[in-house]
């Protein structure tokens, strides 16, 4: 959809000098992320930002698997975590610490738009559903796993950025019939079906797809 809504330009003769989305922080916010991460002892580049929450239920992977696949990822990396999202994803954030280690660090509902920005620009990676902070993640340049119910990956995913964008086998078995309004992918909780191991793999292979880049940059 990038594209398409970029097509107009290009039919008016307006040279595309930019078509992956960018968006960097200001050097004031940058300083006070790189704060805020020292306060609690988080390097950059050296933890994983994590968003549970998103506008719609269906949209929001289980908070129980989230905390599965970051039990799982760094015990076996060393990789903090960081828990990102608004004030009324407070709860889920709750849940997820609640199965995890008391190394994750809760940062829900602490961040504005601008210093969330500049704490996702200084992730190793970002998890999580498919939501504006996603894109926000990618914008910036942090590679993306994002998780996907009936919205079509290949169309809405993240671009410009290594990534892979999961969605369970289509069509699924409806999980929340009192939820669903499928055809609606803002109505459809398919990203339920989902399970913890593809997740897991995925940050994998998208840690090791980094891996060369990252240690370029140092």
């Amino acid at each position: 959809f990038l594209y398409r809504y970029l097509s107009p330009l290009e039919a008016l003769g307006i040279e595309l000098r930019t078509v992956i989305p960018n968006l960097q922080p200001l050097p004031l916010e940058t300083a006070k992320a790189l704060a805020l991460l020292g306060k609690h002892h988080l390097r950059p580049n050296a933890f994983i930002a994590v968003h549970a929450g998103a506008s719609f239920e269906g949209r929001r992977w289980q908070p129980e698997r989230f905390a599965a696949v970051i039990v799982e990822i760094a015990g076996e990396t060393g990789l903090d975590v960081v828990l990102v999202g608004g004030p009324d994803e407070r709860e889920i954030a709750e849940r997820i610490v609640a199965r995890t280690a008391p190394s994750v660090v809760n940062l829900v509902g602490d961040l504005s738009l601008e210093s969330l920005l500049a704490v996702l620009k200084q992730a190793r990676l970002f998890l999580g559903n498919e939501s504006g902070p996603m894109h926000m993640a990618a914008a910036t340049g942090t590679p993306v796993v994002g998780l996907f119910g009936l919205t079509e990956p290949s169309r809405w995913g993240p671009v410009g950025v290594p990534s892979i964008s999961l969605q369970p086998p289509m069509p699924c078995a409806c999980m929340a019939e009192n939820l669903c309004r499928a055809p609606d992918p803002s109505k459809a909780c398919c990203v339920w079906g989902l399970e913890v191991k593809p997740v897991v793999d995925a940050v994998r292979e998208v840690l090791s797809r980094t891996e060369m880049k990252l240690e370029h940059a140092i």
